[in-house]
């Protein structure tokens, strides 16, 4: 199944779980305007075809002690295939980052990392992050607000 064999009727299914995962086939086949049964064959084709590939739980980070965000620019030593893929695994193994994305620019990762406080993650990155194989250098931005995640 192509990109291009989807309809009208999946580009809302797709837009409306983005929102609410949680949505029952019953209330998602109202809001599409189709039937139960064509909107949950419609949900099963774009689970199998992997455009939906999971669910999850939008949490509180805040009330989980988790609300302080920053961002690590992170610069390699090494950026052969062979480096780029053991940062890859540690950062994968690393639960305090939240993601990592790797960057065309001036640096070679871009990381989202949660934290309880300043404090907590100045030892994130004492312990963590600078220790992640081939890490050069880096360079954090505490973000002050998060005014859009999750895509909402």
């Amino acid at each position: 199944m192509s990109r291009d064999d989807l309809d009208e009727f999946d580009h809302a299914i797709l837009r409306i779980l983005r929102r609410d995962g949680r949505i029952s086939v019953t209330d998602l086949a109202s809001r599409i305007s189709l039937s139960k049964s064509p909107t949950q064959a419609r949900l099963k084709r774009l689970e199998r075809a992997g455009y939906i590939t999971g669910y999850q739980a939008l949490v509180d980070h805040r009330r989980l002690g988790a609300a302080h965000v920053v961002f690590v620019e992170v610069r390699l030593s090494d950026t052969r295939e062979n480096a780029l893929r053991a940062f890859n695994d540690a950062v994968r193994a690393t639960p305090e980052i939240e993601e990592c994305h790797m960057i065309a620019g001036a640096f070679d990762y871009l990381l989202k990392v949660r934290s309880e406080d300043i404090q907590s993650y100045r030892q994130i990155l004492a312990e963590h992050i600078s220790n992640l194989p081939h890490v050069s250098s880096t360079s954090t931005h505490v973000a002050m607000e998060s005014v859009k995640e999750q895509g909402t």
